[in-house]
């Protein structure tokens, strides 16, 4: 009897693990990965050619990355709840598709001397991730999502030259102004 309980009890919960929402999204680490892009906004626009602008912004995605993901392990660990729980696992699982064709997309453009078009693919496919990643998670993430779709469309229809300022605003003032969201609606 014991024994059955106990695995009643284990479907119970991994049962409401599967349909709860993945809550480590860092608010603390979103206005890391803000600041980041701000400030690599500002050296980026310094530069002349397009490949250290390129590099520049490359560097910065690995940061931001890295700000991201220290945020997540942060905030998992304060909640004493699994980083890669079945919500979580959705999150990045729903996350890495549009991150995938964006790195690929980028070496594609690249090569075919199409780099103008980059900020904006990079802001409309991080926002896709984010939306389908945020179908798991806190009702504010799909909604940044959006935000990063607007911005990218209106970066792929401005000119070239506004590109830096969209990716700042985008990658640096969406992050900072959500991430203060979620910080306060959400816990750090």
């Amino acid at each position: 009897m014991h024994a059955r309980a106990m695995d009643n009890l284990r479907f119970i919960r991994e049962t409401m693990e599967r349909a709860g929402a993945f809550t480590a999204v860092p608010g603390l680490g979103s206005i890391a990965m803000g600041a980041t892009a701000l400030f690599a906004a500002l050296i980026a626009a310094e530069q002349s050619g397009r490949d250290a602008w390129l590099a520049i912004w490359l560097l910065e995605a690995g940061v931001a990355f890295g700000a991201g993901f220290w945020g997540m392990v942060l905030k998992a660990r304060a909640a004493r709840m699994p980083l890669l729980s079945a919500a979580g696992r959705k999150f990045c699982l729903s996350l890495a598709p549009p991150l995938l064709v964006c790195a690929l997309l980028t070496g594609v453009l690249y090569l075919h001397g199409a780099s103008d078009l980059i900020p904006g693919v990079w802001l409309l496919l991080y926002g896709t991730g984010v939306v389908t990643a945020g179908a798991f998670s806190v009702r504010v993430v799909p909604v940044m999502g959006l935000c990063f779709m607007a911005a990218g469309a209106a970066a792929l229809l401005s000119p070239p030259g506004w590109a830096n300022w969209y990716m700042a605003a985008g990658f640096g003032g969406l992050h900072v102004a959500f991430g203060i969201v979620i910080a306060r609606r959400y816990g750090g």
